[in-house]
């Protein structure tokens, strides 16, 4: 699986021969200090960053890429991995190979995408709901959109935030896509992750009635001011900020190794929720704190229906990355990769579907 080193990063095995010298070999192209090839500098934006690769002390002889922690920044990472590309064969394998690959999914072909594995932070029950590959196998071209709308789930709403975010920064990588003819991608997947904690987006309660009417507790909101339900709310858990930093960063490694086991529950004792006036640039002068009772009673849902009301342009604004990963059959082309281009398309039009119903 994937490891956790001391200083942040993540560190991925590298994979018996061909497959780990290929990857090893695409990462060190990508970001070869003297790159000036504009396609695969802008398509570093879509990948974890790269810090070369790491061997143990006690074990020179394995080899690790050393990558960024995509999950490090959040508190609650939701995190899923969906496999691009009608093939996830590479054009070397043997018919052997692809028949085993075919007969675990069939569908691949068909639309072009699958659901590899997810891990949902559940607000209601403070803990994590684990899909394994086994779950987006059994996914068809009817449930398929309700499979993955599991993933935007809170135990509360539908996060459409998230889903309108995850929809921009794959259209942005369809468009690198559209644009190159260098690489072909194979057995490739995209990374998506974003914070499952009570955070969402901004919401404008500049209308009074609509917070009298969601029955938000007096002196939490006031009318004009502006809830910054993103960066600028803070959890702050019973242990020490060391203690919420490793536990946040066994997110992508329990991911990877497992996709199976939920994390263990941990107590939230207090949330406190700083809010901030955008117009004015102040924070308020005091800190409202929000008990665990509360959290699993009123308040919660309440701040949640209000995504229902919120404008297009802020539902965008929510803190979601999208990165492509797993390159062990990737291969130079002079054409179009139109396996990957036609997952993606047909993966955005089923979040498009999320989203719009």
């Amino acid at each position: 699986g994937i490891l956790q080193h001391p200083d942040g990063t993540v560190l991925k095995q590298l994979q018996p021969p061909p497959r780990g010298p290929r990857e090893q070999e695409f990462y060190n192209k990508v970001y070869d200090s003297d790159c000036c090839d504009s396609i695969l500098l802008e398509l570093r934006e879509y990948l974890p960053k790269y810090f070369g690769v790491w061997s143990p002390p006690t074990a020179p002889n394995d080899t690790y890429l050393k990558l960024e922690d995509v999950t490090r920044k959040f508190n609650k990472p939701c995190i899923m991995d969906v496999k691009i590309g009608q093939k996830s064969y590479d054009p070397y394998a043997s018919a052997e190979k692809i028949q085993q690959q075919v007969s675990k999914y069939p569908l691949m072909e068909e639309i072009g995408f699958l659901v590899l594995g997810m891990r949902v932070y559940q607000v209601s029950s403070d803990s994590y709901e684990t899909q394994n590959q086994h779950y987006g196998r059994s996914l068809t071209k009817e449930t398929v959109k309700d499979g993955i709308s599991k993933f935007f789930h809170s135990g509360y709403c539908l996060r459409k935030d998230v889903v309108a975010a995850s929809i921009q920064k794959v259209e942005k990588i369809l468009e690198w896509f559209e644009g190159q003819t260098q690489l072909n991608f194979y057995a490739s997947s995209l990374l998506f992750v974003y914070e499952g904690s009570c955070q969402a987006t901004t919401v404008r309660l500049s209308d009074v009635t609509l917070a009298e009417k969601r029955r938000v507790p007096k002196g939490l909101l006031s009318g004009g001011d502006v809830l910054e339900y993103n960066n600028n709310i803070h959890v702050i858990n019973s242990t020490e900020n060391g203690k919420i930093e490793a536990s946040v960063s066994k997110g992508l490694s329990k991911f990877y190794a497992l996709h199976k086991k939920a994390c263990s529950k941990r107590h939230h004792s207090q949330l406190s929720l700083k809010v901030e006036n955008s117009e004015q640039d102040n924070v308020w002068k005091s800190s409202t704190c929000i008990t665990q009772e509360h959290l699993n009673g009123n308040v919660l849902p309440q701040l949640e229906k209000v995504f229902y009301h919120m404008p297009a342009e802020t539902k965008e604004s929510a803190n979601v990355e999208v990165r492509m990963i797993d390159f062990a059959h990737v291969f130079p082309s002079n054409t179009k990769d139109e396996g990957y281009i036609y997952g993606l398309k047909n993966l955005i039009t089923v979040l498009q579907n999320i989203l719009d119903n």
